[in-house]
């Protein structure tokens, strides 16, 4: 691998691919009102370099993000996780200290607030439906079930990939979980009607010609929804239409960010600066 065009960085987002990710323009802005500079780059990292990266990073770096397809990748070259990481099998931020790489996962605490912030939804003895239950999902999962969430409902594709979650998440927390497949309708409107959010988070949505994963007239009554996508996709259209609140992922990010932001430095971010770097950046695409 090159690294020379990460060198000077002391933080960095590593993907496959990576060029799109708009970290940077988002953290830098936190560590330049803390007199830092602007000290936080990209770098593109396949499952592949993981082993010659994380020797690079316990020498040059202070620690990094990771995104997909990455997460899972990094964990066995990690000397710590934490137990929701774990349990998850999802790593998106890893401290560098003293050459150890202790990683955890920002995400969970990304949507947490996230919907806290667009809704005023608690996720404490809430009830929250997913569609999908990929990578991210799966890291939100296990920290809302952490947190005390109430119920957890999967929509997916693949039942038998969404009963794996749910018994893995049943197993750690003892946390109620349902799940069902995405033309189970009666089921579906099932979930809706008793979730306080539901929550798109699958890829669905990434090419403007893509549906909604879930029959339109379903989202009804009084739940939220929200896209883990930083687009008006065809699902927040839909709800939007259907009179229902809605917010995309551009604040799950911000705030996952955030979090990272205070495990490296010890200090909370100035979130405005990140905030208004995250929104320039994705307005300019």
């Amino acid at each position: 691998m090159n690294f020379d065009e990460i060198a000077g960085f002391d933080y960095i987002v590593i993907g496959d691919p990576v060029e799109h990710s708009v970290s940077p323009p988002m953290q830098n802005p936190a560590f330049e009102q803390l007199g830092m500079g602007s000290p936080y780059g990209r770098l593109r990292v396949s499952p592949q370099d993981m082993e010659e990266f994380t020797r690079y990073a316990r020498k040059n770096l202070k620690g990094f993000n990771i995104t997909v397809p990455d997460k899972p990748a990094v964990i066995p070259f990690l000397d710590e996780i934490s137990p929701e990481a774990k349990a998850a099998n999802s790593v998106n931020t890893v401290t560098v200290k003293d050459g150890r790489l202790i990683g955890t996962s920002t995400d969970g605490y990304g949507l947490e607030t996230a919907l806290n912030e667009a809704f005023d939804f608690s996720v404490k003895q809430g009830k929250i439906c997913f569609i999908g239950c990929g990578g991210a999902v799966q890291a939100v999962a296990f920290h809302f079930a952490a947190a005390g969430v109430s119920e957890l409902m999967f929509i997916n594709r693949t039942v038998s990939k969404a009963q794996e979650l749910c018994d893995r998440v049943t197993a750690a927390y003892g946390t109620q979980c349902r799940c069902c497949g995405l033309n189970d309708t009666s089921v579906i409107k099932d979930f809706i009607a008793v979730s306080g959010v539901i929550i798109q988070g699958t890829s669905v949505g990434l090419k403007p010609e893509a549906p909604c994963p879930i029959p339109e007239e379903l989202l009804s009554g009084d739940i939220c929804c929200y896209d883990t996508i930083y687009k008006n996709t065809a699902f927040l259209q839909a709800a939007t239409q259907n009179g229902l609140r809605i917010a995309d992922g551009r604040t799950m990010l911000l705030h996952q960010g955030a979090k990272s932001f205070e495990i490296w430095t010890g200090q909370k971010p100035d979130i405005d600066a990140m905030r208004q770097g995250l929104y320039q950046a994705l307005n300019s695409k």
